[in-house]
């Protein structure tokens, strides 16, 4: 048992540093060739948070724990739009724009609606089994592509805006090494993670789902928090609500897409309550950010209760 935990802290630590390492050295070549910081911001660095979800969910999915990969992106995501947002409102007041309210987070909305649609086959159309097949790793793969898509539109007509620090320019000799190290810490780290995660579950009598929705989703969700919690603390209230969406879709139409697309999932410790509270968790977000434009400390409360209400109702049901 210990033994399994050592690996899941070796593991995070190591898929966290590797994500950082290698976001920096996509961020350099991407200088390097005159991309401009906005698309860097809205693609690179967003891709970069999300990179401990992909890597453990793809590895858990290709090793047939298609459980703990799902649940890994549906906690991971609770988590973000829940406790991030609700833990960075309590630091400060998260300002909302307009645009985000009417177009970002609807199109998060629609993240947590396309996917159960998919996933629930036996609910839905009545299928024999519930399967994320490869042609519906195929449509989520599409709604990522529009994703992107609206993206750059974005960035190229100038109505969304997120900086990135100019830092000390990177030599090339850096910049691979930062790439490749990072590589081979998400890999390692990612393996590491896995097999712990996987040891635990075993040894407690936890089904490998819930080890995902609660320890796997919270590990590699821990980007996303320390982003959104340093950028509500200095104002950048659009910085911490991006990173938290902008981690939400890559994670459901990229993450869940890529693992359907190379390897049928089967749907199995996901129950619909899981995926309703997904949804709720995305409509409580929207309701509180149109209603002022804002979130407020009150509502970081709220958001984080349900969080913890929600973890307490899996640990209740083992």
């Amino acid at each position: 048992m210990l033994l399994h935990i050592l690996f899941v802290v070796i593991g995070a630590t190591l898929v966290l540093v590797g994500a950082d390492k290698l976001t920096d050295g996509a961020v350099s070549v991407a200088r390097r060739f005159h991309i401009p910081e906005m698309v860097i911001g809205l693609t690179i660095v967003a891709f970069g948070t999300s990179l401990p979800e992909f890597m453990v969910s793809l590895l858990a999915s290709i090793r047939g724990a298609s459980d703990m990969s799902l649940g890994n992106i549906v906690g991971s995501n609770l988590f973000n739009t829940l406790m991030i947002v609700g833990f960075s409102a309590l630091f400060c007041p998260i300002v909302v724009s307009k645009t985000t309210v009417a177009k970002d987070i609807p199109f998060s909305l629609l993240a947590s609606v396309v996917l159960p649609a998919l996933a629930l086959d036996v609910m839905v159309s009545g299928g024999a089994a519930d399967v994320l097949t490869r042609g519906d790793g195929l449509v989520l793969l599409g709604f990522f592509a529009i994703f992107m898509a609206y993206t750059f539109s974005m960035a190229k007509s100038g109505n969304a805006e997120m900086e990135v620090g100019e830092g000390t320019p990177m030599s090339v000799g850096r910049m691979i090494a930062y790439i490749v190290l990072g590589l081979a810490g998400l890999i390692a780290g990612g393996e590491l993670f896995v097999d712990g995660a996987c040891g635990i579950a075993r040894t407690l009598g936890v089904s490998d789902a819930v080890i995902g929705l609660t320890l796997v989703a919270g590990g590699t969700s821990l980007p996303e928090l320390a982003t959104s919690v340093v950028a509500a603390r200095k104002g950048r209230s659009e910085m911490a609500i991006g990173n938290v969406i902008g981690s939400n879709l890559f994670n459901i139409f990229w993450v869940v897409g890529m693992c359907a697309t190379i390897r049928p999932m089967a749907v199995m410790g996901i129950s619909t309550t899981d995926f309703a509270m997904l949804l709720a968790g995305s409509l409580l977000f929207w309701l509180f950010a149109r209603t002022k434009h804002r979130v407020e400390r009150w509502e970081g409360v709220v958001l984080v209760a349900c969080y913890v209400g929600y973890v307490a109702w899996l640990a209740l049901s083992l």
